[in-house]
């Protein structure tokens, strides 16, 4: 069902099947995590999760997406989104972004993480955790009832509270459901109270895009890769969520965002 714009509602059935497809982007990107490494091409890394995913029983969503050839995206240091996997070769204290989706009975699931390779800079380290953190406290922010501006103002309050790091505002969240970007956006900036209202059906994903310099960017002659102008180095996060009349459930992380939402004091939903 679609109502308010276009926003798509989805049912208790149809919310299962998209938890199903976050298992699979959630154990896979864990995958990536434990996989990755220096002298790893970024092809390599994309053939791995190809694989995972498939033998999963689900579907990259990226693959042929606008004509995109990878099933995850990678990006590398000052790469701010959408590397396409290739011949790159991987190095020690590398920052890797690794955004992945997949599709179980047609239904998305859609989120990313961050890696240090080897031994890297603490003031990357902190970028990655700020990052992270931010994603967190905008899902935390959301309840039924509220409007889809509170989590874009809690991930931007807390990024400008810790640290001097710059959000890259030409890139949003968004819907997610039946296809992999729906209305709403979920910008990562902005003043609480406005947008759509949250809703038991809506699933969100929420995927602040960090640098540690200035967020000017621009878009490399593939059409894909975002870059930072000053080449400073990008942090990027993502979690697909919905909210439960219990509570929040984050539907791409392997305990459903449980722990997390124990430590920031949000009941789960799951």
């Amino acid at each position: 069902m679609f109502r308010d714009r276009g926003i798509e509602i989805k049912t208790p059935a149809q919310i299962d099947a998209m938890r199903r497809a976050g298992l699979v982007v959630g154990q896979t990107l864990d995958l990536m995590k434990r996989s990755v490494k220096a002298g790893m091409t970024t092809l390599e890394l994309d053939e791995l999760a190809e694989d995972h995913i498939r033998g999963s029983g689900a579907t990259p969503s990226f693959k042929g997406y606008h004509g995109f050839p990878g099933s995850i995206c990678v990006s590398v240091n000052d790469e701010v989104v959408h590397g396409i996997p290739g011949k790159r070769v991987l190095e020690e204290h590398d920052v890797v972004s690794i955004d992945c989706g997949a599709i179980v009975d047609g239904w998305h699931g859609d989120a990313a993480i961050t890696v240090g390779i080897g031994s890297v800079d603490p003031d990357l380290e902190e970028l990655m955790r700020v990052t992270e953190e931010a994603m967190w406290r905008g899902i935390s922010a959301a309840a039924l009832g509220g409007r889809v501006t509170d989590i874009s103002h809690a991930v931007e309050t807390y990024i400008r509270r810790a640290s001097d790091f710059d959000i890259v505002r030409d890139y949003v969240g968004h819907g997610i459901g039946s296809a992999m970007h729906q209305p709403p956006n979920v910008p990562n900036y902005g003043r609480p109270g406005r947008g759509p209202k949250l809703v038991q059906g809506l699933a969100l994903a929420v995927e602040p895009m960090v640098v540690a310099g200035n967020e000017a960017n621009h878009m490399l002659a593939d059409d894909w890769t975002v870059v930072t102008d000053d080449a400073s180095a990008a942090a990027h996060f993502e979690h697909t969520f919905t909210l439960t009349p219990s509570g929040t459930w984050v539907l791409t992380a392997l305990d459903g965002g449980e722990a997390k939402l124990a430590e920031l004091g949000v009941p789960f939903g799951g």
